[in-house]
């Protein structure tokens, strides 16, 4: 049964969508709206192989969405014909809980469940409910899902998960490991075990989705046993603006030696630190590693603590799991920088990883393997996609309605 699925992922001042034809995969149409409620929005979108671009003032997602859909069904451009063709929308959604172990269609109670996680979620919960609400109130008769982040690490062990604090943290407000990137985890696992020609439930992986976020995954037998984020996306490895793992102590030597209240902190661990703040430069990786290049020492000290960062947790997972059997690095910097594929993977011999420094130089964006022909493990890269996966996800629930 061919079915059109809309992907959507609403941000607080943004909607990215994809259009898709399922089961064949095709991408008809992408684009991103920006600055929602500002005096002056604008869409980028494509339709085929044109692209299009309209600015106007769009006061919220109600009225963004609409556009959206306008210009999809603008038959001059060759989008679809009438609104009706949309046969399902796939949501991205950050935050599940453990209320959501796998992707669902969405009712009232999904919905409201949705809306309960907001407290786990603040920034990330609110603008893709929001997507929601207004999809389901657009398009009634359409079937909707929701694809949750957190849910594909839902098969963590409790000693995996579970936080050495008091318990009753965890049994009342449910503070634990959650985990973030799981449909990107879950892509590049499966592409994996394919490109290994191996069964997914029989494939050992650890996949690194390195972006402006970033994390890993420990995957054993086609399942995440452990990842590197945690209660918020703030835990884990050094991210672009995020400091990832730091003593917790820090928070109350600020808040006690520089009197700052704890939004202030919050914000500055978030969208202050990481590459940004020891750079002092950019959170972006081609900045540093040019700067690290041009001899600038914070910037080649960010780059160091960065790989270096990744390369422990390579050797943490290869412990967890025993027995890899591929390293996938994926997402902006793991699908495009070389330097860091090279760095992290440098003097991991003697556990199994050999890098082919050739193969490896210059890859941007390829599905490739970049382990030396002897290598006991492969070292994959391979591009992302968190939409499609949305897209798979929805058709496979929606089609036999």
């Amino acid at each position: 049964m061919s079915l059109k699925v809309l992907v959507l992922n609403s941000g607080s001042s943004s909607i990215k969508f994809e259009l898709f034809e399922m089961p064949s995969e095709k991408r008809q149409a992408r684009g991103l709206l920006e600055k929602i409620g500002e005096e002056q929005s604008k869409l980028t979108y494509t339709i085929g192989d044109s692209k299009y671009t309209i600015d106007q003032k769009v006061a919220d997602h109600g009225q963004g969405l609409r556009l959206i859909i306008d210009a999809l069904t603008d038959q001059s451009k060759g989008g679809l014909k009438d609104i009706s063709e949309i046969g399902a929308v796939g949501h991205r959604v950050v935050h599940g809980g453990e209320a959501f172990s796998e992707t669902v269609i969405i009712d009232d109670k999904v919905q409201k469940a949705v809306e309960e996680h907001i407290q786990l979620a603040p920034l990330h919960n609110p603008p893709n409910l929001l997507g929601i609400k207004v999809a389901r109130e657009l398009l009634p008769n359409v079937p909707q899902v929701a694809v949750f982040d957190t849910a594909y690490h839902q098969t963590m062990p409790a000693y995996a998960f579970t936080y050495p604090i008091p318990y009753e943290l965890y049994e009342q407000l449910r503070v634990r490991r959650y985990g973030f990137h799981g449909t990107s985890h879950r892509y590049v696992a499966a592409r994996a075990a394919k490109i290994l020609g191996r069964k997914l439930e029989e494939t050992n992986l650890i996949t690194a989705h390195l972006g402006n976020g970033a994390s890993m995954t420990a995957i054993q037998n086609g399942k995440s046993i452990d990842t590197t984020m945690g209660l918020t996306p703030l835990e884990g490895l050094i991210m672009g603006t995020r400091c990832g793992d730091i003593d917790p102590a820090i928070i109350a030597f600020l808040a006690r030696v520089k009197d700052m209240p704890v939004a202030q902190i919050d914000n500055l661990l978030n969208k202050k630190s990481g590459m940004l703040g020891v750079s002092g430069l950019s959170n972006d990786m081609r900045s540093v590693e040019q700067a690290a290049n041009e001899g600038n020492t914070r910037a080649a000290l960010a780059l160091e603590m960065y790989c270096y960062r990744i390369k422990k947790y390579v050797g943490a997972y290869t412990a967890a799991i025993g027995n890899v059997h591929a390293l996938v690095f994926t997402a902006g910097v793991g699908e495009n920088s070389d330097v860091v594929r090279e760095r992290v993977c440098s003097n991991l011999q003697n556990i199994g990883y050999k890098i082919d420094v050739e193969k490896n130089r210059g890859v941007r964006g390829k599905e490739l393997d970049i382990a030396t022909a002897d290598s006991p493990i492969r070292i994959l890269i391979i591009p992302t996609n968190e939409e499609l996966m949305i897209a798979q996800d929805t058709y496979a629930l929606t089609a036999k309605k």
